[in-house]
């Protein structure tokens, strides 16, 4: 498990990586109506992959390809409210808008709106399904002073008594899931077979409150990792992509009508 966890900490952190988000999108269509599936299909058939999982990722890679959409959405990927007890108050924590929650809840506005032109509704869906994503990964509601977790580094001795190092975030975002060694698809059959922690309610406001209070706790007593960090850490954030999936869902379901 040790050699696992080195392979997964190299690169940027930028929130679950693309099997985290790929799973969250994958168990919202579990749950989705029919008039949502269709929806959904209409909106996304111009995709390479015309599905959720295919534009889970768009949102991070907006930022290659679309530089200015990139820097201006840059804050809707997550909220700082851990230094506040991990009580979102939008006024302190989201000035203008510009944090994930209100972003939610901007794009899901657009995309329940049948007025808006289909480009925009297109975008907003693919908004939506990043972001609630986002907003299940504890760091992603965290602390601002050291980024989410970025600033606090982490090491795993390898098997020759070196340090690879990373950081909190890139544990959280990638690292916790792969040293579980499953592909998608047994990672999916594996969410889809575990009990729901919570019912599918609430909104993006109370998804970050719980994200933070998960997000304080996880800071390691060491920069070294140890096994037993993941095995108590790993099941704690696949709880958490459970309940994406399951909130995505809803939040499409209700945006979508059915």
């Amino acid at each position: 498990m040790l050699l696992t966890v080195l392979l997964v900490f190299a690169g940027p952190a930028t929130a679950w990586g693309p099997l985290g988000h790929r799973l969250v999108a994958a168990l919202a269509w579990d749950d989705l109506t029919p008039q949502a599936r269709t929806d959904i299909a209409d909106l996304l058939a111009a995709e390479a992959e015309p599905s959720l999982p295919g534009v889970a990722t768009w949102a991070d890679q907006v930022r290659a390809n679309d530089p200015d959409l990139g820097r201006r959405s840059a804050p809707w990927h997550y909220v700082n409210i851990a230094e506040h007890d991990c009580r979102y108050d939008a006024e302190r924590a989201c000035a203008g808008g510009d944090c994930v929650v209100e972003a939610i809840n901007a794009q899901a506005a657009i995309l329940a709106d049948r007025t808006q032109p289909r480009a925009a509704r297109v975008q907003a869906l693919k908004f939506v399904v990043h972001f609630v994503g986002d907003v299940h990964q504890p760091q992603h509601a965290g602390y601002g002073d050291d980024r989410g977790g970025n600033d606090v580094e982490v090491t795993l001795p390898d098997a020759h008594g070196e340090d690879d190092g990373s950081n909190l975030h890139a544990l959280w975002d990638s690292g916790l899931l792969r040293t579980a060694a499953l592909d998608e698809a047994a990672y999916l059959h594996r969410l889809r077979a575990m009990p729901l922690a919570v019912s599918a309610d609430g909104d993006a406001a109370a998804w970050a409150e719980t994200s933070c209070r998960i997000a304080v706790q996880t800071y390691p007593a060491q920069a070294a990792i140890a096994p037993a960090y993941v095995e108590r850490w790993r099941p704690v954030a696949e709880a958490q992509l459970r309940r994406g999936g399951s909130h995505l869902a809803a939040m499409l379901n209700a945006a979508l009508g059915g």
